[in-house]
């Protein structure tokens, strides 16, 4: 379960009373590949085999998901490995290793007037009830496809990720929108997916927007409404008109 009702005090200023609340489940999780440990990490313990194989193909291990089955929090990929590997740990701030980048080569194009839509769907029942969680979004051809929450925000791309995996949908035609900030280790996840761009309502680090650079991202950040800021890559917007 996402979430579990638990006791607290709620205290104002002329009131003091016993409250049952709505809290985001944090469990540990941990994933094997081919058998062997690969990773064991703190996650919300839901949509896990999107997670584990989102994890494989984000941190550059395999482009190619053979089969992903659970036990409860452990998550078993079949995959063919493209490096050696190392068992990791993370936590749900961000990406795991030092991860090789992918530069992400696609023609798709997406319309200025499209990307507050876009901020609209960052929100998700999950972070109503509790306010605890990120959110991710998957976009394809201009349609949501699949949304998911998760307490990491790397852990929300990877499950985005995990799920164009698992239904042989094609990463070059999608965008992600998402709750969480872009750095680094953010962007590298999707370059290693081939994902070309991204648009967040948070911000992003010096390292985060180069990486968009130097590998084909569209980096979209401070996404409000209307108003947003692009760091990278804005050839990919339509009408956007570059003084």
């Amino acid at each position: 379960m996402p979430l579990k009702y638990m006791q607290g005090i709620l205290v104002k200023s002329d009131s003091v009373r016993i409250v049952d609340d709505p809290i985001v489940t944090e469990e540990k999780v941990n994933i094997y590949l081919n058998n062997e440990m690969l990773s064991s990490q703190v996650a919300t313990p839901e949509n896990l085999e999107e997670l584990g194989a989102g994890f494989v193909i984000s941190e550059s291990i395999s482009d190619i998901i053979e089969s992903v089955r659970t036990d409860g929090n452990d998550i078993y990929v079949e995959a063919e490995l493209k490096r050696k590997l190392s068992p990791v740990t993370c936590s749900s701030g961000g990406a795991c290793s030092n991860t090789p980048f992918k530069h992400v080569k696609s023609g798709m194009k997406i319309k200025k007037a499209d990307i507050p839509a876009v901020t609209e769907e960052i929100v998700s029942d999950l972070w109503r009830q509790t306010g605890a969680v990120h959110y991710s979004v998957l976009f394809s051809e201009g349609r949501k496809v699949a949304g998911f929450s998760d307490i990491g925000r790397h852990n929300t791309i990877d499950k985005v990720i995990g799920y164009t995996a698992l239904n042989g949908i094609d990463t070059g035609r999608c965008y992600i929108g998402s709750t969480g900030r872009q750095p680094a280790g953010m962007v590298s996840k999707l370059a290693n997916a081939g994902i070309p761009v991204v648009i967040t309502k948070a911000a992003t680090t010096t390292e985060g927007i180069r990486i968009a650079s130097e590998n084909g991202i569209t980096l979209i950040c401070f996404a409000r409404g209307d108003r947003f800021t692009v760091y990278s890559h804005p050839e990919r917007i339509e009408d956007l008109n570059i003084p």
